[in-house]
């Protein structure tokens, strides 16, 4: 169990974004914090005072996360990014990207500096986001100063000496290209100058402006002194760029570690689009003497082996051992070039260290709380495959089926994955059943295992994504029919994979297993016990929630259903442009004729059916 009280003792004083989670798993909330210690805690301190929204979703939480930034800057960017993502229930009050100034270089002979609040994928060269759009108009005004970058809006070269130059010229900002005054290889050098200034390179600037500032200072050009003493202020304001999006629109993952004896967590940050969008920590045992290299090759190894996307780059904290044989095999996996690259300096070097800090956090801090869910989690489909005399040479997946139905109406079947003790949403299916008619659950779970393991073969041969991961054990709900029910399917189909049966008592409690025509008793208290519990409750949770909503479904009519040539589409249309079916009742055919997708026919017979009496 989370115990926040105690999770609250060893929140950081460091910035960052901090994800509240409700009982379902749900994020709640997303905010960033200057200190994560100080802002957390008020959530839960008895004498902040609180709003009544603030109030509810405090009573709501159930446990929460952090990602520690190096700047305020950092997790206000991260906290955007995943708002958008998540879009949790108490973010009400959201601001998109276009909050945020950035400096576009223009893709243009004679290239611009402009103000922009959205980053689009173009040509131009972005640079931001920057938190103070006063910041950015200063800067832009001292970079066409310094560097006489042109401010008009002129199509060059094409209107070159079309027009006279502009009052800029005269006060000796801009060396009038639109004249020709200077050439489109003088121009490129300012601009890269400039760009140069935007990547972080403004020493040269300072130097320049602190001259500057002094010379007028002792020229008794106070006035001129002051002028660049601010603009020196913006460029310092500025400088602290941020490491949290970039404009290569790239998607990578960077990957970093922290260990300590035979103990290391592996730090994932997800870039996709250019944007951190999330982060995904793992819990790894080392081999004695192993290195950082090996063990950031077995993390990709083993991570990768088992995710269905590969991004372009994969940034790591040290230099990985069998670089070229990784690289090889994940570009085979992705279908194009895949790099493994260990930055050195720069931003890039920057966000391996962030993601090295975060994995050092939760080492030092959740070391127990890992132990802990490892041990509902993984040790506990690791005691099973035991318990079972079944060996995993993948992720202990694991797939369970129920049935559900009303007498035999509207019968459905559930598929839920657990994959490492853990449920894998994204990969549970529904099935409609479709050949049997009665409430004859055999007939049911038998059409439902042979769609399933049908595609997953034909999907096997065609590299498709949905169902094409077997799994490494089924679990039935029930006992030994359901077993052979499985069973029957894998022959026919030519599989071999374990099928066990969760055998209830007379309460409808789990009692054990049933495997190989013997029921395998388990310990009760023990953590196995409890994730084959979680894993029948799921798969009956998933199948009853299904056949609710179809059931809800059914029940939805219309008097309009009754009128023939009015299908659910003409319905939908008729509602929408009527707003009432009084208003349908009362419409005339010319009326009726102009609603979309209505025919003369259709208008005729609504007509006739409100008008029969």
């Amino acid at each position: 169990m989370f115990n926040i009280r105690e999770e609250l003792s060893k929140l950081p004083g460091s910035p960052g974004v901090y994800l509240m989670h409700n009982a379902k798993d749900e994020i709640i909330y997303v905010g960033k914090a200057i200190s994560l210690k100080n802002r957390v805690r008020q959530y839960f301190r008895e004498s902040t005072v609180k709003t009544a929204k603030i109030q509810q979703m405090v009573a709501n939480i159930s446990y929460f996360e952090y990602i520690v930034t190096d700047s305020e800057l950092e997790a206000l960017i991260l906290e955007c990014n995943l708002i958008k993502k998540h879009r949790p229930r108490y973010n009400t009050m959201l601001k998109d990207d276009k909050t945020y100034p950035y400096i576009k270089v223009t893709n243009e002979e004679f290239p611009r500096l402009l103000f922009t609040r959205q980053m689009k994928k173009d040509k131009n060269k972005y640079y931001g986001p920057y938190t103070s759009a006063a910041a950015v108009k200063d800067t832009i005004e001292l970079l066409t100063k310094i560097y006489h970058m042109r401010t008009c809006n002129r199509s060059l070269p094409k209107e070159i000496g079309k027009k006279r130059p502009c009052l800029n010229y005269h006060l000796h900002q801009c060396d009038a290209p639109c004249m020709g005054y200077i050439s489109k290889e003088k121009y490129e050098i300012l601009v890269e100058k400039a760009k140069g200034f935007l990547d972080g390179k403004y020493d040269e600037v300072e130097k320049m402006l602190k001259e500057k500032m002094f010379a007028c200072s002792e020229n008794m050009e106070f006035e001129k002194a002051a002028e660049y003493r601010d603009l020196l202020n913006s460029v310092n304001a500025i400088a602290k760029k941020q490491k949290i999006t970039s404009d290569e629109f790239m998607d990578r993952d960077i990957i970093a570690y922290a260990e300590e004896g035979f103990d290391a967590v592996v730090q994932v940050f997800f870039v996709r689009d250019g944007k951190l969008m999330g982060r995904e920590h793992f819990h790894m045992t080392t081999a004695p003497h192993e290195t950082g290299s090996q063990i950031l090759s077995s993390f990709i190894k083993q991570y990768y082996s088992g995710t269905p996307f590969v991004p372009k780059e994969l940034f790591t904290s040290e230099e990985v051992e069998d670089i070229e044989l990784l690289e090889k095999w994940l570009t085979s996996k992705r279908g194009t070039k895949v790099k493994i690259l260990n930055p050195k300096k720069g931003e890039k070097e920057k966000l391996v260290e962030l993601a090295a800090k975060n994995a050092y956090l939760v080492l030092s801090q959740d070391r127990e709380k890992i132990k802990r869910e490892e041990e509902r989690t993984i040790d506990a489909v690791k005691n099973i495959f035991d318990i079972l005399g079944i060996e995993s040479k993948n992720s202990y997946r694991i797939e369970a089926f129920d049935i559900s139905n009303t007498s035999g109406l509207q019968s459905v079947g559930s598929m839920i994955v657990y994959e490492n003790g853990r449920p894998k949403r994204n990969d549970y299916r529904k099935f409609k059943i479709k050949t049997v008619v009665g409430p004859d659950d055999y007939a049911s779970m038998k059409e439902v295992l042979t769609r399933r393991f049908e595609n997953g073969i034909h999907e096997l041969d065609e590299q498709y994504l949905s169902f094409n991961t077997l799994p490494e054990l089924i679990m039935m709900d029930g006992g030994r029919g359901q077993v052979n029910i499985a069973l029957e399917v894998l022959e026919e189909l030519g599989l071999h994979i374990p099928v066990c049966g969760m055998v209830k008592d007379d309460n409808h409690r789990t009692r054990g297993l049933y495997f190989n025509n013997v029921e395998v008793p388990i310990d009760t208290h023990s953590e196995s016990f409890h994730l084959i519990t979680r894993i029948q409750d799921e798969a009956h949770r998933f199948a009853i929630e299904y056949h609710r909503s179809l059931r809800s479904k059914g029940q939805i009519r219309s008097i309009l259903d009754d009128i023939e040539g009015i299908g659910p589409a003409r319905r939908r249309a008729l509602m929408k442009y009527f707003k009432g079916i009084e208003e349908v009742k009362n419409a005339s055919f010319d009326e009726l004729i102009k609603v979309p997708g209505m025919n003369s026919q259709a208008a005729k017979n609504v007509v006739e059916f409100f008008n029969k009496d």
